[in-house]
C-alpha cells in the first residue's frame, strides 16, 4: 500500500490555448478539462493508473466534488471533514507547451483540523510501505508540518517521500537529519533554494551533458541525511543522489504539452518502481519515463503504464 497525503487539494481548470498567451487580450480556448488535483492527489492517480493499491488522504467536505471526482476514477481515499470546499486552481497551456498556473491559497485549517490530518495519515500509514507528502499547505497549517509527521512516520518503519517548495521545504530541511525522508524530490528552483545553487545553471549544465552541479547540490541534502534525492532538471531530465552513488537520466523525446502533474508523475514512478524492488538506476528510469509522459500530455492528464517510453530514457552512473 501506499498513501499519499494532500493537505492542499483541488480542482484543477486547464484551459488549452491555440495560440501563445497574451497579455491584456482577449483569448479562446481550444478546450478545458478539469481534474481532481493538488500534488498528492496526482501521484495518487498515477499510482492508481499503474494498479498499484493507493489511498489518498485529504483535506475535504463529504459533497466536494473532488470526491466525487475520485470515485469516479476509482482512487481510493480517506479524508478529514472541512467546511469550506477544495480550491480552484487555473493552468494556461500554450501550443509549445508552456504552461501558467494561477492557484488558490485553499481553505484555513484550525490547529485541531491539522492533528486530525496528521493523525489520520499515521493511521492509513501503518503496514504500508511508502507515504508521499505532497505539495503546499493551505493557511493554518505550520511550515513544518512536514518535519512533524517524518518524525511521526518513522516509528512505523514506512517509508516517507516529500515534494514541497518555498517555506515548508526550508523548514523540512531546517530539521534534518532528525526529519529527514527517504526521498526528497526538488526541481531545479528548489535545489537553488536550498543549496545556493543557480537554478537555470544546473538546467543549463546538465542540458550540455554535465549534471555534476545539480548531483554536488543534491549529495549535501544526502549528506544530511536523505537517503534519496531526484533532483529534477526539466527538459534536462533528473538526477539521482544516494550514499551509494550517483546516476544522470536523459529523458525521451516528446513533445511537450503542459508541464502540470509531470514532477508528481516523477514522484510516482520512483515510488513505483521501488516497491517492485528495482535498483536505484532504475528507480531513476522510471521516474523519468513517468515525468516525460506526463509533460507529454494535455492539461493535467497523467500518464498510464502504457505510456511510458522507458526504453529511451538513458541513465548513466556518475559516481
Amino acid at each position: 500500500m501506499i498513501i499519499t497525503l494532500t493537505a492542499n487539494p483541488s480542482l484543477d481548470r486547464t484551459a488549452t490555448l491555440d495560440a501563445p498567451l497574451a497579455r491584456g487580450q482577449v483569448q479562446r480556448v481550444s478546450g478545458v478539462t478539469v481534474e481532481p488535483g493538488g500534488k498528492g492527489v496526482n501521484v495518487a492517480r498515477a499510482i492508481h493508473y499503474a494498479g498499484h493499491p493507493v489511498t489518498a488522504v485529504l483535506p475535504a467536505p463529504d459533497s466536494d466534488p473532488i470526491l466525487a471526482a475520485l470515485r469516479q476514477l476509482g482512487v481510493a481515499y480517506r479524508t478529514v471533514e472541512v467546511a469550506e470546499g477544495v480550491r480552484m486552481n487555473l493552468t494556461l497551456t500554450e501550443p509549445d507547451g508552456t504552461t501558467t498556473k494561477l492557484n488558490e491559497p485553499g481553505p484555513l485549517l484550525t490547529d485541531a483540523l491539522v492533528e486530525q490530518l496528521a493523525a489520520l495519515v499515521v493511521e492509513q500509514a501503518t503496514g504500508a510501505e511508502w507515504v508521499v507528502l505532497s505539495g503546499s499547505l493551505p493557511p493554518g497549517v505550520p511550515h513544518d508540518f512536514y518535519a512533524t509527521l517524518v518524525r511521526r512516520l518513522r516509528p512505523l518503519g514506512v517509508k516517507v517521500a516529500v515534494d514541497t517548495s518555498d517555506e515548508p521545504l526550508q523548514a523540512l530541511v531546517d530539521n534534518f537529519p532528525d526529519a529527514a525522508p527517504d526521498l526528497l524530490k526538488p526541481n531545479s528552483d528548489e535545489l537553488a533554494q536550498l543549496t545556493g545553487a543557480d537554478a537555470e545553471q544546473l538546467e543549463a549544465a546538465a542540458k550540455a551533458g554535465d549534471p555534476s552541479a545539480a548531483v554536488s547540490a543534491s549529495r549535501s541534502l544526502v549528506d544530511r541525511g536523505v537517503r534519496a534525492v531526484m533532483g529534477t532538471l526539466g527538459a534536462s531530465g533528473a538526477v539521482l543522489v544516494t550514499s551509494e552513488g550517483a546516476w544522470h537520466a536523459s529523458p525521451p523525446p516528446i513533445v511537450p504539452r503542459s508541464t502540470v502533474g509531470a514532477g508528481d508523475s516523477s514522484v510516482a514512478g520512483y515510488v513505483l518502481a521501488d516497491c517492485g524492488g528495482e535498483a536505484a538506476p532504475d528507480r531513476l528510469r522510471t521516474a523519468v519515463a513517468y515525468g516525460s509522459a506526463a509533460a507529454s500530455k494535455a492539461g493535467s492528464a497523467l500518464p498510464k503504464p502504457e505510456d511510458l517510453n522507458t526504453a529511451e530514457v538513458v541513465v548513466t552512473e556518475l559516481g
